[in-house]
């Protein structure tokens, strides 16, 4: 669905919607969020009211989605919203942004604690759209997560640019299952109307009570295609492409990358714990050996996992035969983690899924996506991190 450029200032917000920008003028006129509600029309953080003064009367959350520095996320399945803060370059205090923003994440979140959700903002999540300014609207949002504790959904990380350390916040959401937004309720916040007599069922619900109904969408289709393994930005294939090529050229060849791969799996989880490589000739169809752990440090258990690791260019596929030399190995509720720098074909792809096989699959894409999210974000920092760990 498009809501054309014209009528924005009419139409309801319906979820997953493309809100078209203008392309009279080139500039920032052609904003759309700026017709949807009457806020700045710049930044990622956009609001009505004053953040020195809370609660402002509503919120605006935009994301590109590709931003290698700050990795906002949206998780469709879960229905959860990771987005950095305003603070995003060095010089300023945590909260000493230009537009305050990161003052109207800690307001929301202190609220949200103490009990106070009548005095929390509405969040409007947008992404960038498909051509020019277009904007897609995701949802509204409530700060937290029923999956993460108080010391968890807002917490301040620091980065470093040009040798200089600063703070921002990497704030996790909630998207409620509120598929349409009516124009009298956005009205409402627009004029400063407090009300909530037009505000969805859902949030007064949240209000009143705490109780909320994420928007989940699970997928139909259960294994990924190709272009859905891959990498897709510049940035991650370059990345990609790279640590090929380390390891294509280094001396033990496989060997070297199935090092690497467990190197990944604990980037990716922190519970994965004690990991070993089994020896190249002895290996019986298992790179990796070793323990997951579930649970908390003082009561928990590991469970056994297997690990196989393919290096490979990204248009040569993993099959069947290579996937099934780790499945065959699988012992009863162990777990196992196929991880290769190119793609799982179709098929192979599709009977670990019917067969119900406990595979996790960490393909080229996601491989790309775990170094971004961990500062490795260029070519020689890259190779600086292969070199130190995997020479």
């Amino acid at each position: 669905m498009n809501v054309p450029f014209s009528k924005l200032s009419q139409a309801d917000l319906v979820v997953d919607a493309v809100c078209e920008g203008g392309t009279a003028n080139k500039n920032v006129k052609d904003d759309p969020l700026r017709y949807i509600f009457d806020c700045g029309n710049q930044g990622g953080i956009r609001f009505k009211g004053s953040p020195n003064k809370p609660p402002v009367n509503f919120c605006v959350l935009y994301s590109t989605l590709i931003d290698p520095d700050w990795p906002d996320e949206l998780d469709t399945y879960s229905g959860q919203f990771l987005y950095f803060g305003d603070n995003k370059k060095p010089g300023h205090e945590l909260h000493e942004t230009k537009r305050g923003g990161n003052k109207i994440l800690r307001h929301a979140f202190e609220k949200l604690y103490s009990g106070s959700r009548d005095l929390i903002p509405p969040f409007f999540i947008f992404n960038k759209g498909p051509t020019g300014r277009d904007v897609i609207f995701r949802g509204i949002a409530i700060p937290g997560s029923e999956n993460l504790s108080e010391s968890e959904d807002l917490t301040a990380v620091w980065r470093t640019t040009e040798g200089k350390r600063f703070q921002n916040y990497k704030a996790t959401f909630t998207i409620l299952n509120i598929s349409k937004i009516n124009r009298s309720w956005i009205n409402d916040l627009n004029k400063g109307n407090g009300s909530l007599k037009n505000a969805p069922a859902e949030w007064k619900q949240w209000i009143k009570t705490g109780k909320f109904k994420p928007l989940t969408a699970p997928k139909a289709v259960k294994h990924r295609k190709k272009d859905e393994q891959l990498p897709k930005s510049k940035l991650e294939i370059q990345l990609l492409e790279t640590l090929v090529q380390y390891f294509k050229k280094h001396p033990k060849g496989e060997y070297a990358f199935e090092l690497c791969a467990v190197e990944l799996i604990r980037l990716m989880d922190a519970n994965v714990g004690e990991c070993e490589t089994t020896r190249p000739w002895r290996d019986g169809g298992r790179d990796a050996i070793g323990k997951y752990k579930i649970g908390i440090p003082d009561s928990s258990l590991e469970v056994d996992f297997a690990l196989e690791a393919k290096c490979k260019v990204s248009h040569s596929s993993c099959t069947i035969k290579e996937t099934s030399r780790l499945i065959s190995r699988l012992r009863h509720r162990q777990l196992g983690f196929f991880v290769t720098t190119s793609y799982l074909a179709t098929q192979a792809y599709k009977e670990i899924i019917e067969d119900e096989h406990p595979v996790l699959i960490l393909a080229g894409g996601d491989i790309a996506k775990i170094l971004l999210k961990h500062g490795i974000k260029t070519k020689a920092q890259l190779n600086s991190w292969l070199s130190q760990n995997f020479a």
